[in-house]
């Protein structure tokens, strides 16, 4: 039995779920959201709460049904409070900037990288070397926060490149202190 599945997703004040076969709509103040829970897991708006119990016994059923509770948990969350995350730029002359729609990052390159605006996900660049991603969707945030960072990862020398704010980059030593 899965542990996370188990227990019953709560619907706080503000957020209504409504089901209709195996698709689920949360609705909150920030926004919507709506995903499809496989065939093989009940589900059921019971007392203010999402419960999920599986309808068969497949072998990955458990696995699913602990990551279906998760999502649909972090479906609430979105609504009601949303998501954010900060990245940092370390570097002389990188910076970032919000042109029209697109986050523009120069990054070292001989270009600047072009971002393009996505739907559902709002990027802001509070400071020149601080970017902050904000949106209802969880994945979508944190893929797009993924893909900003990947432009340019942080080297392991100088610590040079964009990074997560809480992430801590462990620095080598040069080549000179190893003689």
């Amino acid at each position: 039995m899965s542990r996370i599945g188990k227990k019953a997703v709560a619907l706080p004040k503000g957020v209504e779920a409504k089901i209709e076969g195996q698709k689920i709509t949360v609705k909150g103040p920030k926004g919507s959201l709506s995903r499809v829970v496989p065939e093989c897991l009940k589900i059921e708006l019971a007392e203010g709460a999402i419960k999920l119990s599986p309808a068969a016994q497949p072998e990955d059923l458990f696995a699913q049904w602990g990551l279906y509770r998760m999502l649909i948990d972090n479906m609430v969350v979105g609504v009601l409070t949303g998501y954010r995350k900060t990245l940092d730029i370390t570097g002389v002359g990188y910076k970032a900037e919000v042109k029209g729609k697109n986050l523009v990052v120069t990054v070292g390159y001989s270009h600047s990288v072009s971002i393009p605006a996505v739907d559902g996900v709002k990027v802001v660049a509070e400071t020149p070397t601080l970017i902050s991603i904000e949106g209802i969707d969880k994945a979508l945030v944190g893929q797009i926060a993924a893909e900003i960072r990947s432009i340019k990862e942080p080297e392991p020398y100088k610590g040079k490149g964009i990074k997560y704010t809480d992430e801590r980059i462990r620095k080598k030593v040069g080549k000179t202190a190893g003689k």
